[in-house]
C-alpha cells in the first residue's frame, strides 16, 4: 500500500507564510498558530508542502489503509484560509451556524479573514474536532 504523501516535514512554517500568505493574511495565520498550538499543546509543523499542522494521530480505516496525520491544521489557499475540522456532529453543525462568514466542505472550513468569525465559536469548533479525532483514533 502506498505511503501517505502528506507527512510532517522539517520545512519552515515561517517560510511557508512568507511564500503563500498575503500581508492581510499574515496576522490571521499567526492567530491560528497561537490558537491551534494552545488547543493541541503542540508546535506548528509543516505537513507536506502546504498544511500547518499541530500534533499527530495514527489512523486505520476499515479498508486497511493506515497512516499518520496532524491532529489540527490549516492552510493558505489563495485568498482564503482553510482550517481542517471534523464538523459532522450535531453539536459541530450548531457551532457552524453561529460561526460567521464561511463556507464548508467535508472537512475544510474556508474563511477569508478571522474578523468575519466569532472567534470563541471557532475555538469551540476546533476543540470539538480535536476531541472527536482523539475519541475516534485514540
Amino acid at each position: 500500500m502506498a505511503a501517505n504523501k502528506t507527512q510532517a516535514t522539517a520545512a519552515s512554517v515561517e517560510a511557508y507564510f512568507d511564500e503563500r500568505a498575503s500581508e492581510a493574511q499574515r496576522p490571521d495565520c499567526e492567530a491560528l498558530v497561537a490558537l491551534l498550538s494552545r488547543l493541541t499543546g503542540e508546535p506548528a509543523v509543516l505537513w507536506g508542502p502546504s498544511i500547518v499542522g499541530f500534533g499527530r494521530y495514527r489512523y486505520r480505516y476499515e479498508s486497511g489503509r493506515e497512516g499518520e496525520m496532524c491532529l489540527a491544521g490549516f492552510a493558505v489557499r489563495g485568498k482564503e484560509l482553510v482550517v481542517y475540522v471534523d464538523a459532522e456532529s450535531e453539536a459541530q453543525q450548531a457551532r457552524l451556524a453561529t460561526l460567521g462568514k464561511h463556507r464548508i466542505g467535508k472537512s475544510c472550513l474556508y474563511v477569508k479573514r478571522l474578523a468575519d468569525l466569532d472567534l470563541a465559536v471557532l475555538e469551540a469548533l476546533v476543540a470539538g474536532s480535536i476531541a472527536e479525532t482523539r475519541r475516534r483514533y485514540g
